[in-house]
């Protein structure tokens, strides 16, 4: 490996480490900060560990570890990216793809010659998963976001996503075949630098508003303050069609539909709920309402015998699971256990 491939992977590891220090920079780094941190760690340990010999001189133990972050790249991507886009909690699940990763890189690297290429093809194609996954979560909450530094980086975000991919993926795809030419460390070294150095203008000036993701309650104000006098009777209007018109159990209702029938602009109705209201997507902005309705209709013994899937329709949602999800994530319970704290039983329904 020449000079410039090392001064190269060099480059990327240190920006990576860099970035990933400012990601903690926070007093209280969430979920999206940690996995940011994570997934530095893994691309500068990808590109010190996919270096060759010259780059593996770490010692056993912290070569051992730069291998599993190394290989666990893929997984410590996804927990960013989900992370930062769908305002996942911390919790321990966040990184069970990584470990599973890990397990299944140390299985290829521990087994015969022939076989090893079949995990190793496992390998690829759970990491080819898990990025789809990724742009899935992009693409699938881009019309309600309502963060808008967020909303703008969710384009170049999945370019970087198909970018990553394609890079990660071709490499390790020509190892297995065999397939080594001279200019693949190189240019896979100029990659990581490249995509080191966008992840950097990127993310180490970011406001807190992208990572930061406070409580909202319903039962908290308005932040009138944060809205312009021309704003106010927007806000009022909105609040007339959410609290008396009940517009928030219209299954598949849409920011661009409220916003029609509120009278004003998306990207104006947008920046109202999540700077006046504090709510940082279009889901939650609705699931506070939902879920609020849930808890008082499943408190309810007149409500003892209704069944949750139809309380979950009556209340907006297309499906059952969708609501089993917001519910809990709101309460910590699923619909069935907090009807049966509440009501001093299980009833079975």
């Amino acid at each position: 490996m020449d000079a410039f491939e090392i001064l190269l992977r060099g480059l990327a590891a240190g920006v990576t480490l860099t970035t990933g220090i400012g990601f903690l920079r926070s007093a209280r780094p969430g979920a999206a900060r940690w996995s940011g941190a994570l997934f530095s760690l893994s691309v500068a340990a990808f590109a010190v560990h996919s270096g060759g010999s010259e780059t593996r001189s770490l010692g056993p133990v912290f070569g051992s570890i730069a291998w599993s972050l190394a290989v666990g790249g893929t997984a410590y991507f996804w927990a960013f990216g989900v992370s930062l886009f769908e305002d996942r909690r911390l919790d321990l699940s966040l990184f069970a793809p990584a470990a599973v990763m890990s397990m299944i890189g140390a299985i290829g690297a521990l087994a015969p010659y022939g076989p090893a290429g079949g995990v190793w093809i496992v390998h690829n194609l759970l990491e080819v998963v898990l990025v789809a996954h990724v742009a899935l979560v992009i693409w699938r909450g881009w019309r309600g976001d309502l963060v808008e530094a967020r909303r703008s980086l969710r384009g170049p975000f999945m370019l970087v996503v198909a970018v990553y991919t394609v890079m990660l993926s071709g490499f390790e795809v020509a190892e297995l075949l065999g397939f080594r030419p001279p200019w693949g460390g190189p240019l896979q070294a100029a990659s990581l630098a490249l995509l080191s150095l966008v992840g950097a203008a990127t993310f180490l000036q970011a406001r807190p508003v992208l990572f930061e993701s406070p409580a909202r309650n319903l039962s908290d104000a308005p932040d009138l303050d944060a809205v312009p006098a021309q704003d106010r009777p927007t806000l009022a209007k909105l609040e007339a069609l959410m609290t008396g018109d009940e517009v928030w159990r219209r299954e598949g209702l849409t920011v661009g539909q409220l916003a029609a029938e509120v009278g004003t602009t998306e990207h104006r109705l947008r920046r109202l709920i999540n700077g006046a209201l504090g709510f940082r997507n279009f889901a939650d902005f609705l699931n506070a309402r939902r879920i609020e309705a849930a808890r008082a209709m499943l408190a309810d013994p007149a409500n003892a015998r209704t069944p949750v899937s139809a309380i979950a329709f009556d209340l907006g949602y297309a499906s059952l699971g969708p609501f089993n999800r917001a519910f809990k994530d709101a309460t910590g319970l699923t619909p069935t256990a907090w009807r049966g704290q509440a009501l001093g039983g299980s009833p079975e329904l």
